[in-house]
């Protein structure tokens, strides 16, 4: 026999993180949510749990580390704040793993707000940001991806297996339970037709891809059917594995995301002028300077920033520095055909103050990835563009929530320093 406590509120202490997410999710606008809700009086079923329950949930496991909707349920019951975070109303993995995805326009624009929030108390500024790109691994295995010949075959063999199913559902007149079950295997094979509708359609855009960059034989393209949006891509370890590129975007003095995406591209070229783009409407303006990589360091995007209205000044190294050093060659030279804004780059990274200001890269952007790892943001388990950035928002949400916690605590002892 197990005995539990009675109180709800006595499972957790007073000052646990698990009331700060509550706290923190009260102030959300989660009026989309509640509007979905609708009560049929006389009609059998559960009433609708709390949106703010789910959010709660998802945003505590994200800190927590718990990426499984169903390791999420098992903690429901057994888990003392997970417990008081649902306040004595039962969940499900169904509904957990469904809410966390359904709604990535919804943890944009609760992004949005809770950024703008921390901007307009002046306790965050877009005056310096760092942007970086993480492999994620994706829910496929590298054995799932197929050339086009094979992907039209499976294709022709999953629709003629729909319509043979549909055939047999409809002549035979089984029981109930028996229904359920054909009814069930029919949705399988649907789904697996869709996917590797899917898959051609990804492979069109590959072939289109690899014909406008001349990169290798349109016939070498393959994508998988388990995850068709998915795109193997080199890994940390030096191997090739199906992943997404998680992209960030953070203040480099407060270590806020400001910016969120993610794509299926390999290399993090070309990433740059997007995001800047993203922030500017998220915000209504864009970051004074902005810090990356040698792989986003592309002369269009420097190009892009510099010379858009919004005017953004770009530290990204020099390529191939050593090597022309070596040369004899001044790797901050303008070069030949350079336009002023390329030429204006090239100088200024060659200055002692840029090369101390790039040096906050390091230490914001790939700070941020390290704790996205730690909290196990290492596997996306489900499957597309649209939901993986559903998962990469939350990350977002939840490292806010503790960076805003942390800014707020401080301006506080800041202002009963000054006060006294």
């Amino acid at each position: 026999m197990e005995w539990l406590p009675m109180a709800l509120d006595d499972l957790i202490p007073k000052d646990h993180e698990a009331r700060s997410v509550w706290e923190f999710v009260g102030k959300m606008n989660l009026a989309p949510l509640y509007t979905r809700i609708a009560a049929v009086e006389g009609q059998p079923g559960r009433s609708p749990i709390d949106p703010k329950i789910l959010m709660s949930l998802w945003l505590y496991a994200t800190i927590d580390g718990v990426g499984s909707a169903r390791r999420l349920d098992k903690l429901c019951i057994h888990h003392h704040a997970y417990r008081w975070l649902c306040g004595g109303v039962s969940v499900n993995y169904h509904t957990l793993a469904d809410f966390r995805t359904q709604h990535a326009e919804l943890l944009s624009q609760l992004l949005t707000e809770s950024v703008a929030s921390l901007l307009s108390a002046g306790l965050i500024e877009l005056n310096r940001v760092a942007q970086d790109g993480m492999r994620v691994r994706a829910s496929a295995g590298s054995s799932s991806f197929r050339r086009r010949a094979t992907l039209e075959e499976c294709y022709t063999e999953a629709k003629a297996h729909v319509e043979a199913l549909q055939a047999e559902l409809e002549e035979a007149a089984p029981a109930a339970s028996h229904r359920r079950q054909e009814a069930a295997r029919q949705r399988a094979v649907r789904e697996k037709a869709a996917r590797l509708q899917q898959a051609l359609e990804e492979m069109a855009k590959l072939e289109a891809q690899k014909e406008s960059r001349q990169t290798g034989s349109k016939e070498g393209a393959r994508t998988s059917t388990t995850d068709p949006e998915a795109r193997k891509m080199k890994m940390g370890d030096g191997g090739f594995r199906p992943a997404y590129n998680v992209q960030f975007s953070t203040t480099t003095d407060t270590q806020v995301i400001v910016g969120v995406d993610v794509t299926n591209s390999g290399n993090d070229g070309g990433q740059m002028a997007p995001m800047n783009e993203q922030i500017h409407d998220r915000y209504g303006k864009s970051p004074e300077e902005t810090l990356v990589d040698g792989g986003f360091s592309t002369l269009k995007d420097i190009e892009t920033l510099t010379t858009s209205e919004h005017g953004t000044t770009v530290y990204a190294p020099v390529k191939d520095e050593e090597k022309k050093r070596k040369q004899g060659e001044d790797p901050f030279a303008p070069r030949p055909g350079d336009t002023p804004a390329i030429a204006a780059w090239r100088r200024r990274m060659g200055t002692e103050e840029a090369k101390e200001i790039y040096k906050e890269r390091a230490a914001t952007a790939e700070c941020v990835n390290a704790i996205a790892r730690n909290r196990n943001l290492w596997f996306i388990r489900v499957r597309g563009l649209v939901k993986a950035r559903a998962i990469a928002l939350w990350y977002a949400l939840a490292h806010n929530l503790r960076r805003a916690l942390v800014l707020r605590t401080d301006a506080r002892k800041l202002s009963s320093q000054a006060a006294s």
